[in-house]
């Protein structure tokens, strides 16, 4: 292979479900029942309503795609962007971080609309996610896109393109124009992530997902997209990271393990690099008699740099004023759980963005880089946390692996309640229990839009 298009394209391709170890497939129906589970959680909020009115506009299309929960089809690209948006409102899918940070479960909408256009079942949907995390993550592993002044879906343009085409079962050559297609016009800026967040915070990687999909559906009827589209004259790396990028083989190839394995699923609905800190806010917090938020004389915070950067780099993350924000911003997380003892989706409302008591928290939040953390990391998400009450004792505590973080996973069985707690108020017990059972023999669905209609709220 002399390109990497033609590298990931062959290896997407050609990658099988009897190619994936047990354990593998095992995770990849984890993250699947986690990104389910978000999307249904995510249903009633404003950007979802949106992206499913406009759905809606699109109704007897040929090669119809399900929208998660209303039961009703789309275009392709239509219901790919409803569901993306679903699954990200939250923030609770599932995070991976290296030099660049992300959720590659968003590209489960892209291959979720791939394997019904195609008709397939649960073994290619697995398949085809198995090679959008590959992508994804080993494209992270490569490059810090923030700090080149792009957004982290940049990368997911390219995860979701391949994604897409495996799922509807393009060729090698199919495949590479996919990316072609996919990559060029679909370069994303990271002002999507700063100050004042917006709507588009949670849609950014759906946007992706939609363009991916439209991509390989050109490219399955012979459209051709630009060549060299990495290693061109003003292509992905010359345009983009300004380096080119050390490819290492993907999962299964020479012996490489699969990037799911190193993926991590929230515990809390908020940034991944927060999980430590509000888990770090509630054990200080536990340790503290009769403990009420008046009596806080102040916060100390030391983490990485790069969650400073991302969740409290910006004035509005000390002052948000939305839920974007809000559930960005880290001195607001560690604000409610200490006031809360618990942070859960209902903390990012008006009423709890515009407590005063928050606000003082935040004003007496100090939050500083860890050379330990940067040492640790990306093994670690490293958190010291130092509580300091008003008759001047101070309770601390460290967290470095987070629940729900690859070195300290949850249980199958902590995944379904966090699955069954995001559909409780949406579907019925029967309803739930049913499509979690079918979600965890995925690999015997013949046809996963049958599967699909099960989300009907």
């Amino acid at each position: 292979m002399t390109t990497i298009a033609e590298y990931v394209s062959n290896y997407s391709a050609n990658l099988h479900f009897r190619d994936i170890p047990a354990e593998t497939v095992h995770d990849l129906k984890r993250m699947t029942i986690d990104t389910i589970g978000c999307a249904i959680g995510g249903y009633t909020s404003e950007p979802s309503k949106i992206a499913r009115d406009l759905a809606g506009e699109i109704t007897g299309h040929r090669r119809p795609v399900t929208v998660i929960g209303s039961g009703l089809t789309s275009s392709p690209e239509l219901a790919t962007f409803a569901n993306g948006v679903m699954i990200r409102y939250l923030d609770f899918n599932d995070g991976y971080t290296t030099l660049e940070s992300g959720h590659p479960s968003d590209s489960i909408a892209a291959t979720l609309a791939g394997a019904e256009l195609a008709g397939a079942g649960g073994r290619r949907f697995i398949a085809a996610t198995a090679v959008a995390y590959e992508a994804f993550c080993r494209f992270g592993d490569a490059f810090n896109i923030r700090a080149l002044g792009f957004d982290h879906v940049t990368n997911g343009a390219i995860a979701s393109s391949l994604g897409a085409a495996r799922a509807m079962g393009l060729s090698v050559a199919q495949t590479e124009q996919t990316l072609n297609l996919g990559i060029t016009p679909n370069l994303a800026l990271g002002q999507t992530r700063v100050g004042e967040l917006s709507h588009w915070k949670g849609c950014a990687y759906a946007n992706a997902s939609r363009n991916a999909v439209f991509a390989a559906l050109l490219a399955e009827r012979g459209l051709t997209g630009p060549g060299s589209i990495f290693e061109g004259e003003l292509g992905f790396f010359n345009a983009v990271t300004k380096e080119p990028y050390q490819l290492e083989p993907f999962g299964g190839d020479r012996g490489q393990p699969f990037k799911v394995h190193e993926c991590n699923i929230k515990h809390f609905a908020l940034g991944l690099y927060s999980q430590t800190v509000v888990e770090a806010a509630l054990e200080a917090r536990q340790q503290v008699p009769d403990f009420n938020e008046a009596n806080v004389a102040g916060v100390h915070i030391r983490t990485l740099q790069k969650a400073i950067d991302i969740m409290a780099g910006d004035e509005e993350k000390y002052h948000p004023q939305t839920r974007e924000s809000a559930d960005h911003s880290m001195p607001y997380a560690t604000a409610i759980a200490l006031k809360h003892n618990t942070l859960n989706q209902s903390h990012f409302s008006d009423e709890h963005i515009n407590d005063p008591a928050i606000a003082t928290l935040i004003g007496n939040t100090r939050i500083e880089a860890s050379e330990e953390a940067a040492r640790r990391f990306p093994d670690a998400m490293l958190c010291n946390l130092d509580l300091r009450m008003n008759n001047g004792q101070t309770y601390s505590a460290e967290v470095g692996h987070f629940r729900g973080h690859h070195r300290n996973p949850m249980t199958d069985a902590e995944v379904e309640a966090k699955f069954r707690g995001l559909c409780e108020d949406l579907l019925s017990p029967d309803q739930t229990e049913e499509l979690l059972g079918r979600l965890w023999n995925l690999e015997e669905e013949e046809n996963i839009s049958v599967l699909l209609r099960l989300t009907r709220i």
